[in-house]
């Protein structure tokens, strides 16, 4: 039986999501922020002998799936297809491949990337070699924006000053820096943080400033901050060299997430 969850099956809901916490990082995070009943959000679950296996969420226009084994492949994609306004869907490999044959939308975009975890730090610098990292605070994020802007792969982002103060005050992700002189150098970000888990994002060197371990060091500053307060990390990459410093500092792979975007 597959049925819309409300705010009765929570804990239902996340004895199964929090099985994997960094595989369902923002499953996760966006029922701790929105719940069960928002217009733009909803969450299907399926069940087995009354036990809960398989869960759909809807956030706006994309659907991430999650099971613990086999699940109703039809039945999740005639959800999906019975939304005009579905445009995305983004999940872990094993669970996309099954639905996209079945999706009856014409696809415009496929990403697949690699995801890693971590949930115990491998130190590379001791922490006098992190005195100079610095949190990223209200009056540094317009520099930190610049910074961010002027890296290639993070042209036509949307990153903004505003989302990086919305992501400060909700307490939804956080930001560690390195400075070279007067100059913002580096950093390295979380976004999606919840209870549970977050997801490593932006990290980041300027043109110039690169090979001094700037990067690393802000990356074991901020995954050691947030392991310690018990929450399992997780990031994606796509470039095998990037992946190579990740795992220096204990990221393991644990899969590919596969994104895809449909044309309306």
């Amino acid at each position: 039986m597959i049925r819309l969850l409300t705010a009765d099956d929570h804990e239902v809901c996340m004895a199964l999501v929090q099985q994997q916490p960094a595989e369902n990082l923002f499953i996760i995070g966006d029922i701790e922020a929105f719940g069960y009943d928002k217009p733009f959000q909803k969450i299907w679950g399926q069940f087995e002998d009354e036990q809960l296996i398989a869960v759909l969420l809807k956030y706006e226009a994309n659907y991430i799936p999650y099971a613990q084994g086999s699940f109703d492949v039809q039945a999740f994609a005639d959800i999906i297809n019975a939304d005009e306004y579905a445009t995305e869907m983004s999940g872990l490999k094993q669970f996309t491949d099954l639905l996209e044959p079945l999706i009856q939308k014409p696809l415009n975009k496929k990403q697949e990337l690699y995801y890693a975890k971590c949930t115990k730090l491998q130190p590379i610098y001791d922490g006098s070699e992190l005195q100079n990292v610095e949190r990223l605070t209200l009056d540094t994020i317009d520099e930190n924006v610049e910074l961010m802007l002027t890296i290639p792969e993070f042209e036509g982002s949307n990153i903004s000053a505003a989302g990086k103060i919305r992501a400060e005050e909700n307490k939804t992700g956080r930001t560690y820096f390195m400075r070279e002189g007067d100059i913002m150098a580096s950093s390295a970000s979380t976004t999606a943080e919840n209870s549970v888990s977050a997801m490593v994002i932006a990290v980041a060197t300027r043109e110039g400033f690169k090979q001094k371990g700037y990067a690393t060091k802000c990356m074991q500053k901020l995954c050691g901050e947030l392991l310690d307060e018990g929450k399992s990390l997780c990031l994606f990459y796509d470039n095998p060299k990037a992946g190579a410093i990740y795992k220096r500092l204990g990221f393991e792979d644990i899969g590919f997430w596969n994104m895809l975007r449909f044309k309306k």
